[in-house]
This record gives structure tokens, sequence and C-alpha cells, in this order.
């Protein structure tokens, strides 16, 4: 696809609507992580620098079209105004007499947040007549939310159609780093798939196994797989009524080329507790009344032998429940393993989703990926090879 950036924009006195998100964790009013804040940072800077006034729209948390106080966007003004270094303005209406006069009052190179956008229904239902409120105050769109991309909201897709549109540099980051891994790859291409469910990534499986040359399947949805192998999984999480699907995904992964590779060991376990009593067995030693929390030497070796013949690596989800020791064993090693080749410039890495980035971060190796996105469901999307309202506007 093909989209315009910063690069191709005339900011210096435009006001410049900004799609940002800002939907961070908070606590007793405060900001408590502020990783979304300094992905779109470099964006605000760069309109602000140019001579545009920075007018940020946001959504915070579910209000359902209604004004909730505990879901204003004031205290996230705040910490953004520290992160960047210089006063940012807040307006209690995101349209309106408020919103406009706010505007009004603004010169070259401030920054203003609008109040929740979801505080209107019309946000949510994209209506024409909340999407022509939102663009009386602007004369550039700026769309660095990739986040919200999956949605077809007024702030993240109405307002393309209405001004010239631009992707900012986070949005830029994300597309190119999502081109890299699926629609031009350097081959062959490696894709680990990991965590509880098969029913919640069907999509993604389907998608992949005609895109990539190998696919490691790990977390729980292997035990999925494994079981419809005759694999007997014992007290394992395992979808056993999803047997044919994933029959049918080895199928067409067979069809398409892709090797699909499983775990040929497992490391197991009576209760789901740290430090609980463990022990690894192979995949027909699995006690009845046990559970596979994560797999186990011979696996991990052989993920990372793919690893090493990979030139590309798209990662969505834990090999084992890394969130409890010493189940995290197989996940941080070819985590580890694959930030590595990256460093080495072996290898391009392409990785997301909520428990992905946790993982990652867990194995100390988040900063060492090519790229690392923090966009969570439409990441997901985008790996299922659906259309993105809020990309698709930009083109």
């Amino acid at each position: 696809m093909t989209f315009k950036t910063l690069d191709d924009a005339d900011l210096k006195g435009k006001r410049v609507l900004t799609r940002v998100d800002l939907n961070v964790p908070m606590d007793a009013g405060m900001v408590t992580d502020h990783t979304r804040i300094d992905r779109v940072l470099p964006t605000i800077r760069e309109i602000s620098e140019k001579g545009g006034k920075v007018i940020l729209m946001a959504h915070f948390g579910r209000p359902k079209g209604k004004a909730v106080p505990e879901m204003s966007l004031r205290p996230v003004a705040l910490a953004l105004s520290e992160r960047i270094g210089t006063p940012v303005g807040f307006v209690e209406d995101c349209i309106g007499p408020a919103a406009k006069s706010a505007v009004d009052g603004m010169s070259d190179g401030e920054i203003l947040l609008l109040e929740n956008t979801r505080f209107h229904s019309g946000e949510e239902k994209n209506d024409p007549e909340f999407v022509a409120a939102l663009a009386e105050n602007g004369d550039v769109f700026v769309n660095d939310a990739f986040s919200a991309a999956h949605r077809a909201h007024a702030s993240t897709e109405g307002l393309a159609h209405r001004m010239p549109a631009f992707a900012g540099r986070t949005m830029q980051a994300e597309l190119e780093a999502l081109q890299l891994a699926l629609s031009t790859p350097e081959r062959p291409v490696l894709a680990v798939v990991g965590g509880a469910k098969v029913s919640s990534k069907i999509d993604l499986l389907e998608n992949l196994v005609a895109r990539v040359d190998m696919l490691v399947i790990g977390g729980g949805m292997a035990n999925t797989f494994l079981a419809a192998e005759g694999v007997n999984v014992g007290k394992s999480l395992c979808e056993h009524d999803l047997k044919d699907t994933a029959r049918a995904i080895k199928a067409a992964a067979e069809k398409s080329g892709c090797e699909i590779v499983l775990p040929v060991d497992a490391v197991i376990a009576r209760e789901f507790k740290a430090g609980a009593a463990n022990e690894t067995v192979p995949l027909d030693a699995i006690p009845q009344d046990a559970m596979i929390l994560d797999v186990g030497p011979a696996s991990i070796e052989r993920v990372a032998a793919k690893i090493d013949t990979a030139k590309t690596l798209v990662w969505n989800g834990p090999l084992g429940a890394f969130e409890i020791e010493p189940f995290d064993k197989a996940t941080v090693a070819a985590a580890r393993h694959a930030a590595e080749r990256t460093k080495a410039g072996e290898l391009k890495s392409v990785a997301g989703g909520g428990d992905t980035v946790s993982a990652l971060n867990h194995a100390g190796v988040a900063d060492d990926f090519s790229y690392v996105s923090t966009a969570g469901g439409a990441f997901l999307e985008w790996l299922e090879g659906k259309e993105l309202p809020g990309v698709t506007a930009l083109e």
C-alpha cells in the first residue's frame, strides 16, 4: 500500500487534527505506564516544530457516548506535558464552542489535547455530523494511532475523507514494519504463534499458513494440535472440540508448503503455580493427572534452529506459561535467540500483541527486535489479513 507521511505535509500555520493513542493505564489519577505517550512524542514534536497547531484527539476507556469524569483525558494532558517538556493545553470537549475557542486561541507550534472523543456517541458510530463537527477545527488530519486503526470511527477513519490525510511517524513505522514482515518479506519467513486457545486465532493461523514458510505453534494452542495427532495431553489446557480445525489448518499448510513446527517434548506439572514441582517428558509419557505448562529443551532447540534459517520473523504469543517461573524458559530462550540474530543483522523481527510485548519485556529483549507493536487488536487483525479502515483511509 502507499500512503502519505509527514514528509508530504505542509503544516506551517495549519490546524493539524492529530489522532493519537493515549489510552494509558491509570491509577488514582496518575499514568502508570508512559509507553503509548512516548510513542507519539516524535509526531507531536515534528508537527509543532514545523509550525503546525497540534490538536490532539484520543479516546480513553469505554464511556459509551457519555461524559464519564473518571475517563477524562485531563490527567493525561499533564503527563504528556511532563514527557514532552512543554505545556499542553486541555479543553473539556472535542467539538462545539469550547473546542473552537481553544483552537482559535492557539499559536503556531502550540499543543492542545481535546477531551475524550468517545464522550460522544457519534465517535464510534462514525456519524457524519460528528465527523463534520471535528473537522471544523482542522485543516489537516494526521493519524498516528495504528492501535485504533481497526475501528471505523469518526476520529480514525471519517476525518481522513474530509481533509488532506497523512500517517504520523508511529503509524508510518508500524505500517512499514508490517509490510516488511508479511507483504514484502525477505524469505524464509518464520511465524511464532502462541497463546492459550486456537479458537481465538483461527483466522490468524489460516492466513499465516498461506504466507509464511515455517509456523511454530506454542502455548496452550499447541496442545490442541498435539491432541489432533493423537497425543494424550492429560489435564492440559486443550480445545478438544477443535481437533478437526487443527487438522484442517495442518492440511492447508501442507498444501501451501508451510512447515508447521510443534513441540516434541514438554515440561509438565500437577499444579499451576510458581515453583511447582515439574519434570520434562517426551510427548508419549504425559501422565493423565499432569498438565503441559512449557515446551522442553528439545523443542527449544528445534525452534532455535528454525530461527537460524529464517530471514524474517513474525511473533505473536508466548510458547508457555511465561508469567510463572520456571515455565518461562522456552519463551525467554527463543526470544533471546531471535534478538541475538536480529542484532547480528541476520534477521528482521516483528512482534506484537499484549502477551507478546509482556513476554519480550520479561526476556529483556523488547528493544532488540526490529519492531515491537503495542497495537494489540489492530496488529492481530493485520496478521489475520483483515482490512483496517483507519489504514485504508490513508491510501
